[in-house]
């Protein structure tokens, strides 16, 4: 009995010591997660099942179910000035790419990536990740500004904007459109005849998945930014993608916008006093067209659609692989576009380098070689139930889909309504990994981050967002602060004012009944013009030979 009594002694003294003093072994840190960023491009609000679309999508479901979804997330309306936003946790503007990525000879329009930023890659190779980027770059064209120049290790990129899917042949700009892989510019890539297999939204994932075999035995962690050109014009997709969504369509844009704006309602996404906007003033009624008029739209929606499918079908090939390499419960993954739906039209073959236009053949969406857009028409049902597109600070341009999933790490099937912004991404990816943010990066001074991290809101913690969002591109203007929001058009500059919590839609202007919140706003939009140093958009277009 006297031994069991100095046992039990000795054992209690030892628990005491050790919770005192610990045991001499350090615990080892916890891994730190990966992180996975999927960016697309010219999608809009609506065009995935998480938020209201009829296009299946299954594996942005799962994560969307399993994750979160933000209900009031924005970009900047535009792909270079986002991508510029995203990779810096600043303005466009002052990142150097306050329009787009050609150089207006003024810094915040130089139309690259500037050297008072650090990117997402430059940021968390200081804690020791691998960092990875498969897809469209478009901030910034020569060697320099690629981006291995920038952070990446390893890397694939489309240097331009936009490339055929089938036929990666510059569209127009041949000097920017071209692709490059680990610091080599891929001289032959645009002209080298492809695999019947190929496509390029495969491609970047096929990229993309082999430089994550590479990490297998690295034992870091690793950040890949994949950034899909689809569903970028020109509208192409697989045909055996295509001819699962032909005749779907014949319905028209009326009825399809209805069924979205309620499942939208349905899902709790938006609110129902936000009312559906109306069809855009330049869409006919479906009923006003021909029948070989419906088809042909019909068409152009059901190619649409197939690119969708196609890309969630090659998230899900990420997802496998991150399954297979064993990380898939170590690793964030976020989802959202570059901006709104795009109306625009797309050239023709006369608009064309020689080279692509030899390939533009007879204008129909199903044919692998065309070069067409689905224009206004369908845009705005894909901006559902926003008013406006790409390139305008309305909310149609603006807003995006954003998902972002981490199993065991963020609770399942929330909603985050706070507003939020594209700015805010790179703080939260810093704040995930443990970044801190440095004053200078080598010997170069840091501008502050303006966006905030929304970590707690992934924590499952209250979030309160941003108070205060700012917007410009190339004369288009807008501010929202709290529930109030000005937004203006270029060039008619008059600047409309929006109650957003109670009309998000943007159907009541208040400017005239509400003159002193108008002017309140004005007076802050101004202020951060000065410091962002944003230039009037009719000063650059005069300047510009």
């Amino acid at each position: 009995m006297k031994h069991l009594y100095t046992y039990i002694t000795f054992s209690i003294l030892l628990v005491l010591y050790v919770s005192a003093y610990g045991t001499g072994v350090s615990k080892p840190k916890p891994a730190k997660p990966n992180i996975v960023l999927i960016l697309v491009d010219d999608m809009g609000f609506s065009d995935i099942g998480a938020y209201g679309s009829e296009i299946p999508t299954p594996n942005l479901d799962k994560l969307a179910n399993n994750g979160v979804r933000f209900t009031q997330f924005y970009n900047t309306s535009r792909c270079c000035p986002t991508r510029a936003a995203l990779q810096s946790g600043v303005y466009p503007h002052q990142a150097g790419v306050g329009s787009m990525n050609g150089n207006l000879g003024i810094p915040a329009y130089q139309g690259y990536l500037n050297k008072n930023i650090i990117t997402i890659a430059e940021g968390l190779k200081t804690q020791g990740y691998t960092t990875l980027m498969s897809g469209k770059w478009h901030i910034g064209n020569t060697l320099e500004q690629w981006p291995g120049a920038r952070g990446y290790d390893k890397y694939f990129a489309l240097i331009g904007g936009t490339s055929h899917q089938f036929y990666p042949h510059p569209y127009k700009l041949a000097e920017i459109n071209f692709f490059v892989k680990n610091g080599q510019k891929l001289e032959s890539y645009t002209t080298d005849k492809k695999p019947d297999s190929y496509y390029l939204t495969d491609e970047f994932t096929d990229q993309a998945l082999g430089f994550l075999d590479e990490t297998k035995n690295t034992n870091k962690p690793f950040f890949l930014f994949t950034a899909y050109n689809a569903p970028h014009f020109p509208i192409q997709a697989r045909k055996e993608d295509i001819e699962k969504y032909k005749g779907k369509y014949m319905q028209g844009w009326d009825v399809v916008r209805t069924e979205r704006y309620k499942r939208l309602v349905n899902m709790g996404v938006i609110r129902p006093e936000w009312k559906l906007s109306p069809r855009d003033t330049l869409i006919p009624g479906w009923d006003q067209l021909r029948q070989t008029e419906k088809e042909a739209w019909d068409l152009k929606m059901a190619v649409y659609a197939a690119m969708i499918d196609r890309l969630d079908y090659n998230i899900g090939r990420i997802l496998a692989k991150l399954t297979e390499l064993g990380v898939d419960k170590n690793t964030y993954i976020f989802f959202l576009s570059d901006n709104g739906a795009s109306h625009e039209y797309a050239f023709s073959a006369k608009s064309q380098t020689p080279e692509a236009a030899s390939l533009v053949k007879p204008l129909t969406a199903d044919n692998p070689q065309s070069y067409v857009s689905y224009e206004y028409n369908w845009a705005n049902v894909s901006n559902t139930p926003f008013r406006s597109f790409k390139h305008w600070e309305h909310e149609g341009g603006i807003s995006t889909p954003f998902i972002a999933y981490a199993p065991g790490k963020i609770q399942a099937g929330g909603l985050v309504p706070a507003p939020a912004h594209v700015i805010d991404i790179q703080p939260t990816i810093f704040d995930l990994a443990g970044v801190k943010y440095p004053q200078t990066y080598k010997g170069n001074t840091l501008i502050s981050q303006e966006g905030i991290s929304f970590k707690s809101a992934l924590d499952g913690k209250e979030w309160k967002g941003n108070d205060i969002i700012f917007w410009e591109h190339q004369g288009n203007r807008a501010v929202r602060q709290g529930d109030w929001k000005i937004v203006s058009f270029y060039p008619e500059n008059k600047w409309e004012l929006y109650n957003i919590k109670e009309d998000r839609t943007e159907l009541h202007n208040l400017a005239s009944s509400n003159p002193a919140k108008l002017q309140e706003l004005i007076n802050l939009y101004n202020a951060w013009a000065r410091r962002a140093g944003v230039v009037e958009w009719e000063t650059l277009v005069k300047k510009t030979p």
